[in-house]
């Protein structure tokens, strides 16, 4: 038992010095300490050609208001599909009239600043107030 024991260890040892070896023949390869070496940056003196880069944040082009439909399904479906917090589910006509009877404008002010657990915007910060409008009329228009 022993010896099978310490046959068994043995050959773990080898296996796993083969395997070290060849990790560090890739490691100290001339090439992997050549890029290893190479300075971080360049100092550039006067008459040096310097490469020019560019200090300009990309930006997309805006094509407008999104779909009310898009951001509910991206933004609101979470809570307002299953009434998480007491939101109030969409399609659940008796829980929206309840809310449209304090006025579509409350409705629009509570979507836009929050209300009890929802924050402002819902979880889409970088909506427009008309699109969050939108959204509201969108989710009004499916709980007839």
């Amino acid at each position: 038992m022993i010896k099978v024991k310490s046959l068994f260890v043995l050959a773990v040892s080898f296996t796993a010095a083969v395997f070290a070896g060849a990790a560090a023949a890739t490691h100290l390869s001339d090439s992997n300490v050549k890029d290893r070496l190479e300075p971080v940056h360049k100092v550039y003196v006067e008459g040096d050609e310097v490469p020019q880069v560019s200090n300009t944040v990309p930006t997309t082009a805006s094509s407008g208001p999104r779909e009310p439909a898009d951001i509910y399904n991206t933004y609101c479906t979470a809570c307002h599909a299953s009434g998480v917090a007491g939101a109030p589910i969409m399609g659940d006509v008796a829980v929206w009239d309840e809310r449209m009877s304090k006025g579509i404008e409350t409705v629009y002010n509570n979507a836009i600043n929050g209300i009890n657990a929802m924050p402002a915007k819902g979880t889409c910060a970088d909506c427009s107030d008309d699109e969050i409008k939108a959204v509201v009329d969108y989710m009004l228009e499916e709980s007839k």
